[in-house]
């Protein structure tokens, strides 16, 4: 009978180490879908804040090229002398009052002697 009796308890010790595995497995399980849910939330949450950023840099492109717009036609040449002839008064010069101021071909600098010898006539 003593026989029998280990044979019995160690069917009962594999089926207890079995079940012990199986939990185990049931319960890696368990955290592994646990893990993909998680994972697939923050993906879903970071592809819609790259799509807002994305239309967010869209508007800025637009707005960017307006602005851009805006400038080119505050600085047309057109607009620049209508103000300076209107609003400053100021004039096209006689034409033998105009100078041209070259560079020594040694150094970047101006002609020092040469403008004062200009500015002073």
């Amino acid at each position: 009978m003593a026989a029998k009796a280990s044979g019995n308890e160690s069917v009962q010790v594999l089926g207890f180490r079995a079940s012990l595995i199986l939990m185990l497995l049931w319960l890696a399980c368990l955290l592994s879908a646990l893990g993909v849910v998680c994972s697939t939330y923050e993906s879903r949450k970071a592809t819609q804040a790259l799509e807002t950023l994305r239309r967010e840099a869209s508007s800025l492109k637009v707005m960017s090229g307006k602005y851009l717009l805006e400038k080119s036609s505050w600085a047309a040449y057109s607009r620049v002398e209508r103000i300076a002839t209107n609003d400053l008064g100021m004039q096209m010069p006689q034409p033998g009052k105009t100078v041209l101021v070259h560079r020594n071909s040694d150094s970047s600098t101006t002609d020092k002697k040469y403008i004062s010898k200009v500015s002073r006539n």
